[in-house]
């Protein structure tokens, strides 16, 4: 990638600025970014800068008097390059925090409150993947009495994720015995895997047995399902947007991004392992010819080796980028350091 002058550097910022609130078909002109920035140049300079912008590949002309568009090179340039995270204004980080600080207790709800927040402060699509591990790991069990031989095994795992599975008894068996049972069987399955409890010798205990035995199976099917529950939020942004001219593309997208397969693929192999980090995937950075049309701002977010999960936005290539960058970083921390607060002495 071609290292651009700073005034070059400045001129492709102040397109994708204003290209980004107010895309037109008939891009930006040199009289725009004058009559807006004092830029201490003359319109003949700015020209011949965003002359050379073209010549490089960050910004092209959709016809001969129209003015400059960015290029997916220039969007990448400017991401690699200038762009820099909009911090949320102090009501913003405010009510954000509120809202998980209410929800602080409810880890299966964290998931859906950051697509929330996410869609709604960007605009845009938002994707999260709750907290999962790699394998899951056994953490508390309750066995609720509900009628009959009817049996409610709830299974905590690891990092929070909650497993509930009915499970009919071969007798009817009082909520004390029920207890009790779940009381030995949390003490001997602290902190295995399915595997590690598949290989237990088997309780002498008939209901022990029976309980132990869909636990493993539920552990098991947990782990098939890497990547967690995944949350989506604001699809509808995707189809509103004033400059979604092509409804067929649109469409495409909003499919791939709600088959469980290709999201799975898709992270599994573009996700970096850093907790934290943001990354940006200008139009799918020539990969993923799904997400032609778009861009992504990820992030990991968790306790590495416990349990971790994924956020991100999802919107057109002309979109915000400084502020999708500061929302997902801001929520992905906040996600992290609750994580750490209630899961952290675990580790």
């Amino acid at each position: 990638m071609e290292k651009l002058t700073p005034r070059q550097s400045l001129i492709l910022k102040l397109i994708i600025r204003e290209y980004s609130e107010s895309p037109k078909k008939s891009g930006i002109g040199s009289a725009r970014l004058l009559d807006k920035y004092d830029l201490g140049v003359s319109s003949a300079t700015v020209r011949n800068e965003m002359a050379e912008l073209t010549k490089l590949g960050m910004l092209q002309q959709p016809h001969t008097s129209a003015g400059r568009v960015p290029t997916e090179e220039g969007y990448r340039y400017f991401v690699n390059k200038l762009v820099h995270d909009d911090d949320l204004t102090i009501d913003e980080e405010r009510t954000v925090s509120h809202q998980f600080h209410q929800a602080r207790m409810q880890v299966d709800q964290w998931s859906r409150l950051a697509a929330s927040v996410l869609a709604r402060h960007t605009q845009n699509a938002a994707i999260v993947t709750s907290l999962h591990s790699e394998e899951a790991r056994f953490k508390h069990l309750e066995l609720i009495s509900t009628r009959g031989r009817q049996v409610l095994v709830v299974l905590v795992l690891q990092g929070g994720n909650v497993k509930q599975q009915m499970l009919m008894l071969s007798e009817p068996v009082d909520q004390v015995r029920l207890s009790r049972a779940a009381t030995r069987l949390t003490e001997l399955c602290a902190d295995l895997t399915a595997r590690d409890i598949e290989a237990l010798p088997l309780p002498d205990d008939r209901l022990e047995e029976e309980v132990i035995q869909i636990v493993s199976d539920v552990m098991f099917e947990s782990n098939a399902t890497s990547s967690g529950r995944i949350y989506r939020d604001g699809l509808e942004n995707l189809l509103n947007n004033p400059t979604s001219s092509n409804t067929a593309d649109v469409r495409q997208t909003l499919q791939v991004i709600t088959e469980r397969s290709f999201l799975d693929d898709f992270l599994s192999q573009t996700l970096t392992p850093n907790i934290g980090s943001v990354q940006v995937l200008v139009a799918g950075e020539g990969d993923w010819h799904e997400l032609a049309n778009n861009s992504l701002v990820i992030s990991r977010y968790g306790i590495d080796n416990l349990a971790t999960g994924a956020l991100g936005v999802l919107g057109p290539t002309h979109m915000q980028y400084g502020r999708a960058i500061g929302i997902v970083r801001y929520v992905s921390d906040m996600l992290t350091n609750m994580v750490n607060e209630m899961y952290g002495e675990e580790e």
